[in-house]
């Protein structure tokens, strides 16, 4: 049964019919249940089906960054909903059933903060990464030295991940993050943001070097 919570013209909640009533987001939302057509799907729902779930379960190993990095442009809908768009539109490779992901183009993070500049990564021995940027532009309200770096770095033979958040300040210029010994030898590709730490909610767009290798 179906409560309305604010007189006729009001939201309600749960199931009424074939309708069901929730808050969300500070809106009231009305869903259909879904209707069993016993079609079978097309190719392309199917194309579609691969991607996505290709996608969220791609993303979902790091969605700790994405939650803060994509907060900023999520105005109804959730970061990660914001982070899959994204990604089915510039990250997916290849054609169905075979899709893969274009992993220069993944990003955890965007937003109005200025970016890493100068941006690199150095292999270093005892399977580390150096990663190096620049500052010398002097402080903006979209560039402050305080501004904290998060790192994620992912090995796609392995299909691991790396990540570590607001460890450095954007004055430090070089941060050096150490791999798991068993990446010795494999390439990975390497991203870094920054967060405010004056203004809320201010992030910058995710930088991308890769692929990398490690060494031992």
């Amino acid at each position: 049964m179906g409560i309305i919570r604010q007189g006729v013209l009001g939201g309600f909640r749960n199931k009424t019919g074939a309708v069901v009533g929730s808050y969300w987001r500070t809106l009231d939302v009305i869903k259909g249940m879904p209707r069993n057509t016993g079609k079978a799907p097309t190719l392309k729902q199917k194309n579609q089906q691969l991607q996505f779930a290709l996608i969220t379960s791609f993303l979902s190993w790091f969605g700790n960054l994405i939650n803060v990095g994509f907060r900023s442009v999520s105005k109804i809908t959730t970061p990660m909903n914001v982070a899959v768009r994204y990604h089915l539109a510039e990250a997916v490779l290849g054609g169905g059933p075979n899709y893969s992901i274009d992993f220069s183009k993944v990003k955890f993070s965007v937003g109005k903060l200025d970016k890493p500049k100068d941006f690199s990564v150095e292999s270093v021995a005892g399977a580390k990464l150096k990663f190096t940027w620049t500052n010398s532009y002097g402080n903006t309200p979209f560039r402050d030295g305080t501004d904290m770096g998060s790192f994620l770095v992912y090995n796609p033979a392995k299909k691991e991940f790396v990540t570590v958040e607001n460890v450095i300040a954007r004055s430090a210029l070089t941060f050096t993050l150490q791999m798991p010994v068993d990446f010795a030898d494999d390439d990975v590709y390497a991203y870094m943001s920054f967060n405010s730490l004056i203004t809320e909610h201010l992030t910058s767009e995710s930088v991308c070097k890769g692929p990398v290798p490690v060494i031992a």
